[in-house]
């Protein structure tokens, strides 16, 4: 196999090489069993297994109380744009949201489909380069959650600390679930594609309370219902086996490693280590306000969009892959989760000098 490059995609993103070698194998012969795991059938006490483990360990590590289901669903996060309104909002009912960049704004849309919205902030006039504080909005009396979105992909912005306002939060964690530690018992529901920190594309991971699991309107159709899931333990269709599997070993990958307490601190200090580069030079510039840096997706910009065309193509060839910002803003951006090594962002800052010296 040819050596591996370093891949700063936004998703979906690098794996533990460790994980991708036993996925390699299970694939083809799971367990000596004779049969690839894509090839069980969900039923079947075998892949039964390998769900129960995955829900267990993301329980684990992530110290989710008893009282909340985990659900492995379909279609992605923007399927949860619709389902978190359709269940916990009848339409005489209210959500707040925070309009904190795309993500944000496609949730928002879904949601005026189906029910009263309240948009609290709104972070669009500045292109989104920040998240709000607590004293910076406030939320309608008659809300009945305060929905943000934890990490903002695209620009780089992130809540460093979780909002406060004596509502239930509900939140799209696509971005840096399992990327540090915080207290769930806030939360009404959590949501995340999987394949940026817990596996690849195909399964997203739904952590909701269980007495919001009857809030749904008796004419919402059975497949749109966290009720449905939560009964079948996931299995009231046939399920991303593959993608559950590959989240299973991610999560034992995490755990051995020391859990999201020691990945918080590895994450922290390899967005320190870019970020303290960009606060030094003139020629890149950040795209995301100080106070609301992210840790899992650091964007900037530098003098001229032709250096920038030219920067992402000498670091592809380079083995530095995906630095390419999103269409919306253009620019650059690293996404260094929680399986990128730190050794890529050093390699990265080191081209970024010497990219610099020669075009600067």
């Amino acid at each position: 196999m040819p050596e591996r490059i370093y891949n700063f995609s936004p998703g979906p993103a690098t794996l533990p090489v460790e994980v991708l070698e036993q996925a390699s194998e299970d694939i083809v012969n799971f367990r000596n069993k004779g049969i690839g795991l894509i090839e069980l059938s969900h039923r079947s006490r075998e892949f039964m297994e390998v769900a129960e483990e995955a829900g267990a360990l993301i329980r684990e590590l992530m110290s989710v109380p008893d009282n909340y289901r985990i659900l492995f669903l379909q279609g992605g996060a923007s399927t949860q744009f619709a389902m978190v309104p359709l269940n916990l909002l009848a339409p005489d009912r209210k959500g707040t949201y925070l309009n904190t960049g795309t993500w944000a704004k496609k949730a928002i849309k879904e949601a005026k489909n189906i029910a009263n919205v309240q948009v609290a902030y709104s972070s669009e006039e500045t292109s989104f380069d920040h998240v709000p504080s607590d004293t910076d909005y406030s939320v309608d009396d008659d809300s009945e959650y305060l929905y943000f979105v934890s990490n903002n992909t695209i620009y780089g912005t992130q809540f460093s600390k979780f909002p406060k306002s004596g509502k239930m939060l509900v939140s799209d964690m696509s971005s840096d679930i399992l990327s540090r530690q915080f207290d769930i018992s806030p939360f009404g529901l959590i949501f995340a594609g999987a394949q940026k920190n817990m596996g690849p594309a195909g399964v997203t991971v739904v952590i909701i309370r269980d007495d919001l699991l009857d809030r749904a309107p008796d004419n919402l159709p059975t497949m749109f219902r966290y009720r449905t899931h939560a009964d079948k333990d996931s299995m009231f269709n046939t399920p991303p086996c593959f993608a559950i599997y590959v989240v299973g070993l991610v999560a034992k990958w995490l755990k051995k490693l020391g859990g999201v307490k020691k990945i918080e601190e590895i994450n922290r200090e390899k967005a320190a280590i870019l970020y303290d580069f960009l606060d030094s030079t003139d020629f890149y510039r950040g795209h995301a306000r100080k106070d609301s840096r992210s840790i899992m997706n650091v964007t900037f910009n530098l003098p001229t969009p032709e250096l920038e065309a030219r920067f992402i193509a000498e670091a592809s060839a380079r083995g530095l892959d995906g630095l390419k910002g999103h269409r919306s803003i253009g620019g650059c951006r690293a996404s260094i989760y929680n399986a990128f090594p730190r050794q890529g962002v050093l390699e990265l800052v080191d081209f970024m000098k010497e990219f610099e010296k020669r075009n600067g």
